[in-house]
């Protein structure tokens, strides 16, 4: 595994390139950093050069200017700028919740630089038909994060989504490992502040992702949950079929050798 940096305005990109062949770029969403992808990455680079990049603001890519209110579309910039760098020929890329929503976007808006585009779950509250609803609610996490923090927010989030979350005994963990929860936690406040309310109300260009290179695909544990439904009403939208996913929103850290597996069936197909 090599690692490098890659200078973008307002920040600056650490990512990490694992194997060879063809080029295929890992987004990550929400506080997952390269080290929640590492895995997952490892299994898939028996095939492929895989691209993982923490996101601006996130972990090791620090920002170079203050803080402020995060887009989509500049996540989204950062990886065309990431993948320009890196290759002259078009990349399959995945991404997990906000990463399948900046994939959405690198996809609409540079369309050459995507080959495939595998979208796992994103976090697109725009397309529910109770849209209004759910970007109040990502409103009131902000504010209760500002008033209580952390710990309060995270647990309304985990209600809403209804996603796995490991148990796990300090004393269990190596000390990388307890370096990269250190990161993760610290990137929940970096979400919750700048990320959360504005990602929320991202739209996405539905014309131009209609006949694009795409799939959709959803875990098949967690049909009850809200980014199903989302996956599923985008599907519904742009006249896809819905491919199922080993676990729920989180299966490529829960069991990443079956997702590997699924993904690789995937990209067979493509």
């Amino acid at each position: 595994m090599d690692s490098a940096t890659l200078a973008v305005p307002g920040a600056e990109l650490y990512y990490q390139v694992h194997g060879s062949g063809p080029v295929l770029l890992l987004i990550s969403g929400g506080n997952a950093d390269t080290g929640l992808y590492t895995t997952l990455a490892e299994r898939l680079a028996a095939h492929h050069t895989v691209v993982t990049y923490d996101r601006r603001g996130n972990s090791h890519s620090r920002l170079t200017e203050p803080p402020t209110e995060q887009r989509i579309e500049e996540h989204a910039d950062d990886a065309h700028r990431l993948l320009a760098a890196l290759t002259d020929e078009p990349a399959t890329v995945f991404g997990n919740g906000t990463g399948a929503t900046i994939g959405l976007d690198l996809l609409a808006r540079h369309p050459r630089q995507v080959r495939l585009l595998v979208a796992h779950e994103p976090f697109l509250p725009g397309v529910l038909p109770d849209a209004k609803y759910w970007r109040e609610t990502f409103d009131e996490i902000h504010d209760l994060f500002l008033r209580s923090g952390r710990e309060a927010a995270t647990e309304e989030l985990i209600r809403l989504f209804d996603v796995s979350v490991p148990t796990v005994e300090p004393a269990e963990l190596s000390d990388s490992a307890r370096e990269m929860l250190d990161r993760v936690f610290a990137n929940v406040d970096f979400n919750l502040a700048y990320e959360i309310r504005s990602f929320s109300r991202y739209e996405p260009d539905l014309a131009a992702l209609r006949g694009a290179p795409l799939r959709l695909v959803a875990g098949d544990e967690g049909a009850h949950t809200p980014l199903y439904r989302t996956a599923a009403v985008l599907a519904e939208r742009l006249d896809l079929s819905l491919a199922e996913f080993p676990a729920d929103h989180v299966g490529h850290i829960m069991r990443p050798d079956e997702f590997a597996d699924a993904l690789f069936e995937v990209l067979d197909v493509a």
